[in-house]
C-alpha cells in the first residue's frame, strides 16, 4: 500500500474481523479488501470493491461486520486516492440504505418508522423470546438449534435485516459530519455523491438543508445541482416550498424535473403550501420530462427516469388534474429502463398490446409510437431476464418473445440507440 494512505487505516487490525460475519460467513478479509482500496493495482482495486459490495453489502443485506468497515471507508473517501474515492462513497451508500424501497420512495426516507420496527427485532427483544422457546422445546436438536440461535443473539446479532441494515445506516450517520467537507469536493462526481447521500438522513437535516440548498444554487455541473435540489425536496419541512418553486422556471430541463419531484412531496406534507396551481404546473414538468428524457439523470429511483417520474405522480395529492396527470402516465407508460420487479413491463404489455396481433403479424413501423417505443426498449434492455419474464405473455399475443427475436424486428437501427438516460452504474447495484 502507498504509505501517505496508512494513517486512514489506523485501527483496521484491532478490529475482531474473524468474530464478525458477512455474506461468505467470516470476515476475516475484509481488512485486506480494504487496505486494498488505498493501493496502486487498479486491477485489485476493483476486484476488492466487487467483493466488498457482495459481502458486507449482499443484495440489500447488511451483516455484523458492515458497520466496522464505514469508518475507514469514510476516510478513503475523504482522504483516499482519487481513484477509490467515488467507488466508496457508493459503498457507504448502500450500506446506509439498498436499492429497494428503503431510498427510492419519493416521499422521503421514514427513519422514524424503521427505528421503531428495528427494536422489536432487536437483539434485546429476541433474546427473551428465543429463552422462552428453549424452556418449553422438549425435543434435543430443537433445543440444539435455538441454543444455538440464542447464543448468537445473546452477543448483539438479530436475524432481522431490518435491525442489522439500521446498525449500518447508524454508522454512516456517525462519519456524516466529516463526510461533509465533500460539499466543496473539486470533484463533481463526489460532490453528486455526498449530496445524494444525504438525502436519506433527516436526523441530519438542520445542517445539510441549507449547505443542500446553497449547492443547488451554485453548481455548474446539472446532475449534482439536479441532486442536491431534490435531496433537499426530500429532507425539508413544507416551508422548503419557497426555496424550490423557482426553479421551476430553470433553463435545465432537468433542474425544472427535479423542482417538480420535490414539490410534489412536500405537498404531501402540506398541500396548502404547495396549491393546485403549482401542482398543475408540477405535472406540466414530469409529463415533458417524460416525452422528452434528459442525456444524464440523477441516481434517484436507480436512474430510472419513467418509473420516478411515473411514482411520483401516484403521490399527488387527490384531485390534481385527473387529465393531465393521466397524460403524464402514458407518456411513462412504454419506457423500460430497469424494472426490478418486472411489473411495469408486465403492466405496459397489457395495457399497449389489449390483444393478439392479428395474423401475418405488423411489420414493426406499423405498431403505433407507444408500440414502438415499449418492443425498443425491451429489445436494448441491458438484462435479458426481463424479457424472460414476460415471454409467455409476448408469444400468447403473437409478438417476438425472446430478445434476439425483438432486435430483429425492431431493426438494427432502432436497437443501437439508447432506450434512456442512465445513471451512473456500480458494482453491486
Amino acid at each position: 500500500m502507498i504509505n501517505e494512505y496508512e494513517k486512514l487505516l489506523a485501527g483496521l487490525d484491532d478490529v475482531d474481523w474473524a468474530g464478525l460475519s458477512h455474506a461468505y460467513e467470516s470476515a476475516d478479509d475484509v481488512p485486506g479488501r480494504i487496505r486494498t482500496l488505498c493501493g496502486s493495482d487498479d486491477e485489485a482495486r476493483e476486484k476488492a470493491f466487487r467483493y466488498l459490495f457482495s459481502s458486507i453489502f449482499h443484495q440489500g443485506s447488511r451483516y455484523s461486520a458492515s458497520p466496522f468497515a464505514v469508518p475507514f471507508l469514510a476516510r478513503i473517501a475523504v482522504a483516499g486516492p482519487g481513484a477509490a474515492r467515488e467507488d466508496t462513497m457508493w459503498l457507504l451508500t448502500r450500506l446506509a440504505v439498498d436499492w429497494h424501497d428503503e431510498y427510492d420512495v419519493t416521499t422521503g426516507i421514514n427513519v422514524a418508522g424503521w427505528r421503531a420496527a428495528a427494536a422489536e427485532v432487536s437483539p434485546e427483544e429476541l433474546l427473551a423470546w428465543y429463552e422462552e422457546q428453549l424452556a418449553a422445546a422438549m425435543d434435543a436438536d430443537q433445543r440444539a438449534e435455538l441454543q444455538e440461535a440464542r447464543d448468537w443473539v445473546a452477543v448483539g446479532n438479530s436475524p432481522d435485516s431490518r435491525w442489522s441494515a439500521l446498525q449500518s445506516y447508524d454508522a454512516v450517520l456517525a462519519e456524516l459530519p466529516g463526510l461533509l467537507v465533500l460539499l466543496d469536493d473539486d470533484d463533481a462526481r463526489l460532490r453528486t455523491r455526498i449530496a445524494y447521500l444525504l438525502a436519506w438522513f433527516p436526523e441530519l437535516s438542520t445542517t445539510s438543508l441549507p449547505r443542500l440548498l446553497s449547492l443547488a444554487a451554485h453548481e455548474k455541473d446539472p446532475v449534482t445541482a439536479a441532486t442536491a435540489l431534490l435531496a433537499a425536496g426530500l429532507l425539508g419541512p413544507a416551508s422548503t416550498v419557497e426555496d424550490i418553486t423557482p426553479y421551476l422556471d430553470a433553463a435545465d430541463p432537468l433542474m425544472r424535473w427535479a423542482a417538480a419531484t420535490a414539490l410534489i412531496r412536500l405537498a404531501g406534507l402540506d398541500e396548502a403550501a404547495v396549491g393546485p396551481g403549482l401542482l398543475g404546473r408540477t405535472v406540466t414538468e414530469l409529463t415533458a420530462a417524460a416525452r422528452h428524457p434528459f442525456d444524464r439523470v440523477t441516481d434517484y429511483f436507480g436512474g430510472d427516469l419513467h418509473a420516478h417520474i411515473e411514482r411520483t405522480l401516484h403521490a399527488l395529492p387527490p384531485g390534481t388534474d385527473p387529465a393531465a396527470v393521466h397524460e403524464a402516465l402514458d407518456a411513462c407508460l412504454p419506457r423500460i429502463f430497469w424494472d426490478c420487479h418486472g411489473t411495469r413491463t408486465r403492466r405496459a404489455i397489457e395495457e399497449l398490446f389489449p390483444a393478439p396481433q392479428p395474423h401475418p403479424a405488423p411489420h414493426y413501423a406499423d405498431l403505433t409510437a407507444a408500440q414502438q417505443q415499449l418492443l425498443g426498449d425491451l429489445a436494448g434492455h441491458r438484462h435479458p431476464w426481463l424479457i424472460r419474464s414476460s415471454a409467455d405473455r409476448l408469444q400468447d399475443l403473437g409478438l417476438p418473445h425472446t430478445q434476439e427475436a425483438l432486435q430483429s424486428f425492431v431493426g438494427a437501427h432502432r436497437t443501437a440507440q439508447s432506450t434512456a438516460p442512465r445513471a451512473k452504474e456500480r458494482s453491486g447495484t
